[in-house]
């Protein structure tokens, strides 16, 4: 009953507002649902009325009105989205009061506890929430350390708080004697900034997992962190070895010494071992990233005395990797050799791409034409030659003809979300806000819960607009379906720092750092820190961004708008080597 409520309360309104077939037309006298005895009845206005908030993105009148829905109906479940809701805002004497709702109303377990630990971590009750998180630890459904996990990640809005915790129950020992436990929370120390607390679980590891390779890679990433490349690599060249009977270990590895920059290592590593064609892509990709052309033409050499049999996948790899050596014809033949099925279509619109490349946009575009006139071609394959024609356009520097591929996709494809939204940032890349915002919001028409959208537009008012409480309700209906997105987060903080509530802004903008290291949101919080007078932090998390995306469209706003130098500062001389200075002789 409780899960189908609003449907049965709004049927319920049709049913007594609908006169019975043949029967006298005698005044219907509706009762109020706040004077019904009928749960469902009385249930309805509150729940209506939360619907409409959290449609709304007004996340503190949406809490209130499922708390009354909750209490009410008596439903849990109800309760627990109160409690969700609540967490979402800043108001804790509300979710404890949605949290002893649902509590009174039988729940329990994981998800009660976890909501629990949450608020008292954003109470700064860090007793009591060391003992929630413990209980949570103790229990043994597999999900009692993944919620732990969670509420350290993204229940706190600060991280040395998130470190403190964590740091009492590693050294109490209430991490489970689980590698993967382990390793998780080991990475969440790195992404705390806590080294020293990074050391304690290194050694706890090495203790309960004698031998195991996995912890020696924890080491080296802590000492890249710390900023010790050599001796990270000393590590992870200890476990190379291992790395070819484990291919989850050689991808880490790989991983390891690509953060390192050290991408030819990086596809050694993957090379060892047994090869598909994903490790076959992966270290093509490196090798193109490092420019290494001599070891990109030697797999390629490998690659291609297996490929006579007619293979697709193979031949769409073959096809990717001579785009990468420049060998544009031996390109564009493997993939006029990909068989028919769906990887038919990828080579086609890769082919597409080629004769761009080869300055053939004629045949490029009607090639492109061809798919997207071709009633046999699968939908998605259309569309992405829409897209394709458009982001080729672009490249040239013609948006009449960009904007022209959009409008025809359109015609086609009317309700293209993909179309809309690739239309829309382009719209935003012209300063075209207006129409950026129709294309968003007619995808919001189409699919009103896209989550992508409502954080697009949400985003895109806050950063180019002055409307930022309309803003701020739409980021909020995007972090009601997504509270752990960092993308969704450092929306949410970006707006907060456009309303001037630059403290709230840091605390968000830094959870969606230690979720994902990416240039935008590290070039969003080092402007606020920067803003707030924290200059040292500013500049250091500004070469953070430098260093993931020196090209990033918002670091150079920010540094362009802050006066700072857009270009990466040369390399200091060394001591004693300042311009100027004489170097004594040793």
């Amino acid at each position: 009953m409780r899960s189908s409520l609003l449907s049965t309360a709004v049927l319920l309104a049709i049913v007594l507002a609908a006169p019975v077939a043949g029967a006298a037309q005698a005044p219907v006298v509706l009762e109020a649902p706040g004077d019904s005895n009928d749960p469902a009845v009385r249930t309805l206005e509150p729940l209506m009325a939360a619907e409409f908030a959290l449609q709304a993105g007004r996340l503190d009148e949406a809490a209130d009105a499922y708390l009354d829905a909750a209490g009410e109906a008596r439903d849990p479940m109800l309760a627990e989205r109160a409690t969700r809701i609540s967490l979402l805002t800043q108001d804790d004497a509300r979710t404890a009061r949605a949290l002893a709702l649902w509590r009174e109303l039988g729940a329990g377990g994981l998800d009660l506890l976890a909501a629990e630990a949450s608020l008292s971590l954003r109470q700064g009750q860090e007793r009591k929430a060391r003992r929630q998180l413990s209980d949570l630890l103790a229990m043994p459904a597999p999900g009692g350390w993944r919620q732990a996990f969670g509420v350290l990640a993204t229940g706190s809005h600060d991280p040395a708080q998130s470190a403190r915790v964590l740091e009492y129950l590693v050294k109490r020992d209430r991490i489970p004697l689980q590698l993967e436990a382990w390793m998780a929370f080991g990475g969440l120390a790195l992404r705390l900034d806590s080294p020293g607390l990074v050391e304690v679980i290194v050694d706890r590891v090495i203790t309960h997992f004698p031998g195991e390779p996995r912890v020696a890679l924890l080491r080296a990433s802590q000492l890249r962190e710390a900023g010790q490349a050599d001796e990270a690599r000393e590590v992870l060249a200890g476990i190379d070895p291992k790395a070819a009977r484990d291919p989850m270990l050689r991808q880490s590895i790989a991983h390891e010494y690509d953060r390192l920059g050290d991408l030819d290592l990086a596809e050694q590593t993957l090379a060892r071992g047994p090869q598909d064609d994903q490790t076959y892509a992966t270290r093509a990709s490196l090798l193109a990233r490092d420019e290494d052309k001599p070891a990109l033409t030697a797999l390629y050499d490998e690659l291609r005395q297996d490929a006579a049999a007619p293979d697709p996948a193979r031949r769409l790899l073959l096809g990717q990797i001579a785009e990468f050596l420049e060998r544009h014809e031996a390109a564009l033949d493997w993939y006029g050799g990909v068989p028919g099925g769906l990887l038919r279509w990828q080579a086609r619109l890769r082919s597409a791409n080629v004769l761009h490349e080869l300055e053939r946009g004629d045949e490029a575009y009607a090639g492109l034409n061809a798919i997207q006139t071709d009633a046999a071609a699968p939908d998605p394959a259309r569309q992405d030659a829409y897209l394709l024609e458009a982001v080729l356009h672009q490249e040239d520097g013609d948006d009449a003809a960009e904007m022209d591929a959009f409008a025809r996709g359109l015609a086609t494809f009317p309700d293209a979300p993909e179309i809309l939204y690739a239309r829309a940032l382009a719209w935003e890349r012209r300063d075209d806000i207006p129409r950026a915002e129709a294309d968003f919001r007619k995808i919001l028409v189409i699919e009103p819960d896209s989550v992508a959208a409502l954080n697009a537009l949400g985003y895109t008012l806050a950063d180019r607009t002055t409307r930022y409480q309309e803003a701020l309700e739409l980021i909020n209906r995007a972090r009601t379906a997504q509270p752990d997105n960092a993308a969704i987060i450092d929306s949410y903080g970006w707006v907060l720092y456009r309303l001037g509530r630059n403290q709230e802004a840091i605390v968000e903008l830094r959870r969606a750092l230690a979720l994902q290291e990416d240039a935008e949101i590290a070039a969003h919080l080092a402007e606020v820190l920067w803003v707030e007078g924290k200059r040292d932090e500013a500049r250091k998390v500004f070469e953070q961004s430098r260093s993931i995306d020196p090209e990033n469209r918002s670091l150079r706003r920010a540094l362009e708008k802050l006066g700072l130098p857009v270009e990466a500062p040369s390399e200091a001389p060394p001591p004693g080597e300042q311009e100027g200075e004489e170097v004594s002789p040793a």
